[in-house]
């Protein structure tokens, strides 16, 4: 009987091979998304301007669609039904600038073709530069 030598027969071993083909994985998957910024090797001296901050950018046009599919160009409500006043509205808004940024805001709840209508109405009038606004997901909830 040996009562010195008290060592266990099944000794605790650390399978290292599937965390090096995890973090080998991880690390390709960086490697391809990276975007590496490539600088030109002129060297330029820039003039200097004054450092301080300028909005040179017009505010956004924004449309708003409610719940129940009435139109407001900024805050002003569109009386009327149809296109027709939805774009009267909107030209006198923006004047002749169709270059300017356009946000729609539509309320989630509001009939799809609410949205399409005040889309087609910026389309006829010739701008181009449309986003919708969300708002973000809260973590734990979605589809």
């Amino acid at each position: 009987m040996r009562i010195g030598n008290d060592r266990r027969q099944d000794d605790f071993e650390i399978n290292v091979i599937s965390l090096i083909d995890v973090l080998l994985t991880l690390l390709m998957f960086f490697v391809l998304t990276t975007t590496f910024i490539q600088h030109s090797r002129m060297q330029v001296t820039l003039p200097q301007a004054s450092a301080e901050e300028r909005d040179m950018q017009v505010p956004a046009l924004t449309v708003v669609v409610d719940r129940d599919g009435h139109f407001y160009v900024g805050s002003d409500e569109v009386m009327g039904q149809g296109i027709e006043p939805l774009k009267q509205a909107i030209a006198s808004a923006a004047g002749d600038d169709r270059d300017r940024q356009v946000t729609i805001r539509a309320d989630a709840m509001t009939a799809h073709q609410n949205v399409v209508t005040a889309m087609d109405a910026l389309g006829q009038l010739g701008f181009t530069k449309l986003s919708i606004a969300t708002t973000p997901t809260q973590s734990g909830t979605g589809p």
